[in-house]
């Protein structure tokens, strides 16, 4: 046993899942990594396709062909829609409850008399029946944006006003009264909350929040924290691995919204200091699980920004290139995806795609780890590369990459 890496291209999915049709028509024709390629003549990625990206697409582009050597597999999502916060808890071994869908304005009243009976100071903006709440005149209640409709609430905050640990209570308090997957509460500093009410937006005729990217949230001293609805840690592999006293390292994203009781948390969201902090964490620890969520992809995605994304893949790939010397016999890296976010399609959502699952072990070359039906799969293999307890969910596919246990 060594190293378990796993790092996360956060939306960078390999094609439409066989039920969007029945569950998701949008995403009908979604191929984020397809697309990105094909609509990027001059995108170089010569790391990520030596480790499998063609063979998990499953066809070749020009300059661009599959990888004799790789170990390579791919998987469908077994949580509903396309979700990042889902998409981690999944990758972590839990499986993922059918969330329920309620339009922040369904519950508005609901969380407004919740608010205002702990003494906060809130009101409205917008039209009735779309309508955010402003509160403490710091900080907006209301809908994502960035995710599936009915499914998240952000709380956006100006952390010059409040501070990052009132802005969690504040977070706690909407959790309390909502059944939604996620509430997010989140913020940054330099900004106002005219800031954030000048990206009030209203989607169809009852979706309404702050575009967070528009808010500038997360241009200087970004803070977030993700409440899930459901999530049993003690069932995860990271609360696993904490309990057997086995190193856990989470940077980036994953930092935020997977629990567990390591203090190796990076949190952040630019990609070059992410892969620095990987890096630094690879070269201090010799057993452990490390896993890092590159955000930018999926940011690029939303913004609908091909170029962005292309940009910040071939970064990954290149810092990817230096991360591989460092890793030894018996060391395991899986560069893999949560889910989709093809800014091709013509939404800005996330699509219900398959992802990769590109497998890279010194000395190993040539297997082929199936189509998973679920990224719990991911867990479960760590499980059994660390021979601890199995998570809630999934089947370890370690055998397929090794004859025997590193």
């Amino acid at each position: 046993m060594g190293r378990f890496i796993v790092i996360v291209l956060d939306s960078f999915g390999v094609g439409a899942m066989d039920d969007v049709s029945q569950v998701r028509p949008i995403d009908v024709g979604s191929n984020t990594a397809k697309h990105i390629i094909q609509a990027s003549p001059t995108i170089q990625l010569p790391t990520l396709e030596k480790l499998g990206l063609m063979n998990a697409i499953g066809e070749e582009l020009p300059s661009h062909s599959f990888s004799k050597t790789a170990n390579y597999g791919t998987s469908d999502l077994a949580h509903y829609g396309a979700d990042s916060f889902l998409g981690h808890q999944e990758i972590m071994g839990t499986t993922p409850k059918v969330p329920l869908i309620e339009p922040f304005n369904e519950k508005i009243d609901d969380v407004e008399c919740h608010l205002l009976q702990h003494g906060y100071n809130v009101r409205r903006l917008g039209e009735k029946g779309a309508q955010i709440l402003i509160v403490n005149n710091v900080a907006t209640v209301g809908d994502n944006l960035e995710t599936d409709a009915g499914q998240v609430y952000n709380v956006s905050a100006c952390l010059d006003s409040i501070s990052f640990e009132d802005l969690k209570q504040l977070g706690q308090r909407v959790r309390e009264v909502v059944h939604v997957s996620r509430v997010i509460a989140f913020g940054g500093q330099k900004i106002t909350i005219d800031d954030l009410l000048h990206a009030f937006e209203v989607r169809g005729t009852h979706i309404a929040g702050v575009d967070a990217p528009k808010s500038h949230v997360y241009e200087c001293g970004y803070q977030v924290v993700h409440l899930g609805y459901g999530i049993d840690k003690n069932t995860q592999i990271a609360t696993i691995l904490d309990k057997k006293n086995i190193t856990v390292s989470f940077l980036g994203k994953v930092a935020d919204i997977v629990q567990t009781e390591s203090t190796r948390l990076f949190p952040g969201v630019d990609s070059n200091t992410l892969f620095d902090s990987l890096i630094k964490e690879v070269k201090e620890i010799s057993h452990g699980f490390i896993a890092l969520n590159i955000q930018e992809t999926d940011l690029a995605g939303h913004a609908q920004d091909v170029q962005r994304y292309a940009d910040r893949l071939e970064l990954s790939d290149k810092r990817i290139e230096e991360l591989l010397p460092l890793l030894v016999k018996g060391d395991v890296l899986i560069v893999m995806a949560d889910h989709g976010n093809d800014p091709t399609i013509g939404h800005s959502n996330h699509t219900r795609e398959k992802v990769p699952l590109l497998v890279y072990s010194p000395t190993i070359e040539g297997k082929y780890i199936g189509h998973r039906q679920t990224l719990a799969d991911v867990a479960a293999t760590v499980a059994d590369y660390f021979d601890v307890n199995m998570p809630q969910h999934g089947q370890s596919f370690l055998a397929n990459i090794f004859e025997e246990k590193a």
